[in-house]
């Protein structure tokens, strides 16, 4: 045997002992962690079951939002020109366009125009002006703007936060342009996780009106509810919330909106009491300045809080608004909830703040402040996602496609394996061999490049073998040819392997390109299967006809040595 024999030999053992030790964790089933090589082959949705949902973007409450934001500081701003507008009704006749209009009470028309224009910039259009009304949409720019990030940006955050969830190997892509597909697979506590991921995270810090009594505050929840607007149990809180303000809007003072704080149940998790806070419609601080946010526990009352640090401008914004407000109650909202609204005793300085959790025990409130500080770290979504679709996999039905898959393979490539010998006899028994260490390979690459494994994963796994047995059969057949022509064995095996070569490099390489296609350009189940195939062709043209190559170079060495096949 030559040198060169031995270095492919060495290779090749190599490879599978690599390979066998990669897949010791996957066949036995057991912690990764104990092994050499610590990780094992994930499982898709379809095989270990799961959670499938997908999320819609509401476009037309994402206009009217954005319509409505930053109105008190442009307020603010044209003040300092002279000009005070006050803020008109929203005009939603077209959802698509909500225009926003702004009374002139005192100043020149032509500088609050200018104003509000050098203010909003391409954010805004001027729709109309009747008399001393200035009514602005939305800019067609900023609008296709919103339609082409949100999407995106959703999905960023999506991720971030199920990252620190703790889920392995999840998908989340877009379908069309107003819809997000999240599939979390071997995820066990479903409500958790889709609280996770439909929570707006839109954190604000709002000032407290106290000069309205607390029991008209509930007489104004009690006319909502009259009118049929109760919240229930599956309800989108903050949903719930404007559609009150939307309903009382007359009966509160102009700036202000209603938010509550909930009090929820300690063994049904229901909601139990609302309070009401009327708070101020212009909120000087959000998320947007939010640094870090981490859980803390109380020493003196023991109890786990949720710890906030500010980025240096909201550092500088939260000392200063602190300062000027001394006294007033602050409420920290979360999308429509009040988590508290302590008292401003002083300046604050340093840009921290906290979020208590005001019910529950120790072990819920951790929970919670452990949930409420991953979505908070993760980004707010830059949009509320509204759920469209549903569908928890069962792991029973994951096992049962395992369990079929399984014995699907076995039969395929017993099949196979039969076939092999009896036709090409040695040779046959050499093919079989190769399949064995391609399918080994496959598997082996799947683990190392961290893919998930799912049902069409497996099918294209199946295809695999297929097209190696293919490739031996290329070799075989022009061994064969050579034979016939008289030649010896061995100059018969070089001739054969040579000519074969470009032959089944070229079958591979179409075929590859086809898998590229499909993992680009396809979703789901189809990247599934375009990644075993990916990787199933490199393997198959190593075994086929590397190991093929290296096993009939070593059956020919002997002197006299006849082939069979």
């Amino acid at each position: 045997m030559t040198r060169s024999w031995y270095i492919r030999f060495a290779t090749l053992s190599f490879l599978v002992l690599l390979s066998l030790l990669t897949m010791v964790p996957t066949m036995t089933g057991s912690d990764p962690a104990k092994w050499v090589i610590p990780k094992k082959i994930n499982l898709g949705l379809d095989l270990q079951g799961g959670l499938y949902m997908v999320l819609g973007i509401d476009f037309n409450k994402v206009y009217r939002d954005e319509a409505i934001a930053s109105v008190r500081r442009a307020e603010n701003y044209l003040k300092e020109a002279g000009v005070v507008i006050k803020t008109g009704a929203l005009d939603t006749s077209d959802a698509s366009d909500p225009k926003q209009g702004f009374i002139i009470e005192s100043g020149d028309k032509s500088v609050a125009k200018k104003k509000l224009d050098e203010f909003f910039g391409y954010t805004r259009r001027l729709v109309d002006e009747k008399d001393n009304t200035l009514n602005y949409g939305l800019g067609r720019e900023f609008k296709r703007e919103i339609e082409s990030t949100a999407v995106s940006k959703s999905i960023e955050v999506i991720r971030n936060r199920i990252d620190e969830f703790g889920v392995t190997e999840p998908e989340i892509t877009s379908q069309g342009q107003d819809r997000i597909v999240v599939q979390l697979p071997g995820v066990k506590d479903i409500e958790r996780a889709k609280d996770l991921i439909g929570k707006t995270a839109k954190l604000e810090f709002r000032f407290v009106n106290d000069e309205m009594p607390d029991a008209k505050l509930m007489e104004l929840v009690e006319k909502a509810r009259t009118a049929g607007i109760v919240y229930k149990k599956g309800d989108r809180f903050s949903e719930w919330v404007e559609k009150v303000n939307t309903h009382i809007k007359a009966d509160l003072p102009a700036g202000f909106v209603l938010y509550f704080s909930k009090e929820v149940s300690k063994v049904t998790s229901e909601i139990t009491n609302l309070v009401p806070y009327l708070l101020e419609a212009d909120a000087p601080l959000t998320g947007d300045e939010l640094q870090e946010a981490s859980v803390r526990i109380d020493q003196q009352q023991n109890r786990p809080y949720v710890s906030l640090d500010f980025k240096s401008n909201g550092a500088k914004i939260f000392e200063e608004v602190t300062g000027k407000n001394i006294g007033r109650r602050m409420a920290i909202v979360l999308d429509g909830n009040v988590y508290s609204a302590p008292v401003i005793q002083a300046r604050i300085a340093g840009g921290s703040a906290m979020i208590t959790l005001g019910f529950g025990d120790y072990n819920s409130q951790l929970s919670e402040a452990r949930d409420l500080a991953l979505v908070l770290r993760a980004g707010a979504l830059p949009v509320e996602l509204e759920f469209q679709e549903q569908r928890v996999v069962g792991p029973s039905l994951g096992a049962d496609a395992i369990d079929k898959a399984e014995l699907a393979a076995a039969i395929g490539s017993a099949l196979v394996f039969l076939a092999m010998v009896w036709y090409y006899r040695v040779s046959g028994v050499y093919a079989s061999l190769t399949l064995v260490v391609n399918v080994l390979l496959v598997m082996a690459c799947l683990v190392f490049v961290g893919a998930t494994l799912t049902v069409p994963g497996i099918a294209g796994i199946a295809l695999t073998v297929g097209m190696a047995a293919d490739g031996n059969i290329i070799i075989y057949e022009r061994i064969k040819e050579e034979l016939n022509k008289g030649i010896g064995p061995k100059e018969a095996v070089n001739i054969a392997f040579a000519k074969a070569f470009w032959t089944i490099l070229d079958a591979n390489i179409t075929t590859a390109l086809a898998g590229l296609c499909l993992l680009n350009f396809g979703t789901g189940p189809v990247r599934g299967f375009a990644v075993t195939l990916l990787i199933g062709i490199a393997t198959t043209v190593y075994t086929s006809y590397f190991m093929t190559k290296l096993l009939f170079d070593w059956h020919v060495s002997k002197p006299r040595q006849t082939l069979s096949i």
